[in-house]
């Protein structure tokens, strides 16, 4: 198939995550050395996507880990993100999205003001839905302009805070981790550039995915 992404696919979900863990490093690295400071912002991200950020050894005093997208749920919710950035990665570099804010749209427009516009790097997953951060089908959040971060309405079950086109499509770069055999429509769909799917509405120039054998269309 003709692709307007890079793909590159890997043997399994455990190589796909350390090779995106591995070229996050990388990118602290170089942005760090260009720009004297480095801004990411992850997904829900495996175990072994974030021990390779670590083997990499970035420069954690000038690098900042933001968040792409947070459920609203309780302090300790299994279902939060921002647990495992929080276990595996340097707490103090981690800023967590504020969802336990009662006035949520505040807390969106409080975050914006905390993240360092434009990121330089975004790591994005992919729902078999198509929907990516938590761009979701359907929802307003998706044609929202005028905001970095917004809040959406309730998607299987919870609220979510996510960044949204404008912040995705300003970045330095976008690497895309995807594995799993129930993403392969949903794979193929964005690397065509479809945009009936959330996920094939980003613009930014600058993209990778890494899938797994599985995923690969």
């Amino acid at each position: 198939m003709t692709s307007l992404i890079p793909l590159e696919v890997v043997e399994d979900p455990t190589a796909a995550a350390r090779r995106v863990g591995a070229f996050v490093a990388r990118s602290a690295h170089a942005n760090s050395e260009r720009w004297g400071r480095s801004a990411i912002a992850l997904s829900k991200s495996p175990a072994a996507m974030l021990e390779a950020i670590l083997e990499g050894d970035p420069p954690w005093p000038a690098t900042d880990v933001y968040q792409v997208d947070e459920r609203v749920a309780p302090p300790g919710d299994p279902a939060r993100n921002v647990a495992v950035l929080l276990e595996l990665l340097p707490p103090d570099r981690v800023h967590a999205m504020p969802i336990e804010d009662p006035d949520l749209d505040a807390a969106a427009r409080r975050y914006e003001r905390q993240v360092r516009f434009p990121l330089d790097l975004v790591h994005l997953g992919l729902g078999a839905d198509g929907h990516t951060a938590s761009l979701v089908p359907g929802d307003p959040v998706l044609e929202v302009r005028d905001q970095l971060v917004a809040v959406t309405r309730e998607y299987e079950g919870r609220r979510r805070m996510t960044l949204t086109y404008p912040a995705l499509d300003t970045a330095g770069a976008i690497v895309w981790l995807v594995t799993g055999e129930a993403k392969r429509d949903a794979l193929g769909r964005l690397l065509a550039g479809d945009t009936s799917i959330p996920a094939g509405r980003i613009r930014n120039p600058n993209q990778l995915v890494v899938a797994d054998a599985a995923a690969a269309p």
